[in-house]
């Protein structure tokens, strides 16, 4: 059966509906956050009263909450731009966002060996997200432009490969290996949806194989990470403690979990239980009910992501979304990875549920980007701007409930006033 001929009533037909990825990137990205509020609160509540004395056990949710606060009103604002407007603006977003990131190995602030975070007056801002954003709509730009001339090795170095390893590196620069493979993640997503030959991918993928190898030997604390990831006896006291607490906590959750806010490894066991390992935490206390929860929501915006590219016919509303779409979901493969034990540690944060400001801000504007080109697709908005109206009917019906008998008491004092008037009217005549 076509989707011309599935009845719209019809559970396939909703499916099909023109507005199912716009409500699948909504529904899902917002499950997502309020669950990551949650397990950011019973996570990190131990963490925060050890940070200083006299300190409230809810001081890293709330600086959490606000970060979420800042973050949907931005997402709301960059989901009812439209596509012309990113395209426009994609070179001052970029080179913006990579002015800040060259500043981060001069000026930045060091966190755990990275140098990574940038502090502006009160405010400490990690430039690296924003280079994300700002790269994946610089290549859908770029490339939508050139996806005729992609077969060609020139076109395709320049300038997009050029500016993307130039982005890369910048991020290398401050120590921090784990953006720097999701951004590879991300330009990867671009070129791959904007029709790069695939010959020409086998030979990225052995040259940045090769480059993030020669990366890992660059610091005592990454080449301590590789070979206790590769080693048959690695010390789970030292170099495998944090890899080691993570599955003990995934480990004692079983089916339904030991309940929300009884996790034993948050008791500083686990290091980072309330960010880049908070997968761990939410596995102990809901089991593997709560971790499959989490795979089907991002498993819903990866269908989002394909419907999005497919639907759309704007090759940079394709293109970009590629690349959004890698960088979330190929985020959060990395990071549940690393937490069951199958790369090594290397940092990064699960998107939408882990804590962190910047992270989190820059995520929620790019799942606001992808609500933007989901309302663009064919038929989309006619169907959003009738919905409102059907609302608003529906809202005046339940505000005015009629009381019995009141309709038919009415009717019926209606029909006596004009009998007795045609009665005066014959007596008169």
């Amino acid at each position: 059966m076509s989707a011309a001929e599935t009845p719209r009533g019809s559970v396939l037909g909703q499916w099909n509906s023109a507005v199912t990825s716009y409500y699948l990137l909504v529904g899902a990205a917002g499950l997502l956050l309020a669950l990551g509020l949650i397990m950011v609160l019973s996570s990190s509540s131990v963490d925060a009263l050890s940070a200083s004395e006299g300190a409230s056990p809810y001081g890293i949710f709330l600086r959490q909450a606000q970060f979420a606060v800042v973050g949907l009103p931005l997402a709301w604002v960059a989901s009812r731009l439209p596509a012309r407007w990113y395209q426009r603006f994609s070179w001052p977003l970029l080179i913006g966002a990579l002015v800040l990131q060259l500043a981060v190995p001069l000026v930045g602030k060091e966190v755990n060996g990275n140098r990574n975070w940038l502090v502006l007056g009160p405010v400490q801002v990690q430039p690296s997200e924003a280079v994300k954003l700002a790269l994946a709509v610089w290549l859908g730009t770029v490339l939508a432009r050139k996806r005729a001339l992609l077969g060609e090795w020139l076109h395709v170095l320049l300038p997009g490969v050029v500016v993307a390893l130039a982005s890369v590196g910048l991020v290398l620069a401050g120590g921090d290996l784990g953006t720097g493979i999701v951004l590879l993640v991300l330009v990867a997503g671009a070129f791959f949806v904007a029709g790069v030959p695939m010959r020409m991918f086998a030979v990225a993928g052995v040259l940045a194989v090769a480059g993030v190898l020669a990366l890992t030997q660059v610091g005592s604390s990454r080449v301590e990470r590789i070979e206790a990831f590769f080693s048959d006896d690695c010390d789970t006291s030292d170099a495998c403690y944090q890899t080691t607490r993570g599955m003990y906590g995934l480990a004692s959750g079983g089916w339904t979990g030991m309940g929300l806010g009884e996790s034993r490894e948050k008791w500083s066991y686990l290091p980072e239980a309330h960010n880049d390992f908070i997968f761990a935490i939410l596995g102990e206390e809901l089991g593997l009910l709560g971790t499959g929860l989490v795979l089907a929501l991002f498993g819903l915006l990866a269908v989002a992501v394909t419907r999005v590219i497919r639907r759309h016919t704007d090759p940079f509303v394709q293109i970009t979304t590629g690349a959004i779409g890698a960088w979330v979901l190929g985020q959060a493969l990395i990071n549940i990875a690393v937490v069951i034990g199958l790369l090594p540690v290397i940092g990064i944060p699960l998107p939408l549920v882990s804590a962190g400001g910047s992270a989190l801000i820059t995520t929620m504007i790019a799942i606001g980007v992808l609500v933007s080109f989901a309302r663009g697709e064919p038929g989309a908005a006619e169907s959003l701007a009738a919905r409102p109206g059907v609302v608003r009917r529906s809202l005046a019906v339940l505000g005015r409930p009629s009381r019995p008998g009141r309709g038919d008491a009415g009717a019926a004092r209606r029909a006596a006033r004009r009998a007795r008037r045609a009665d005066a009217e014959v007596a008169g005549g």
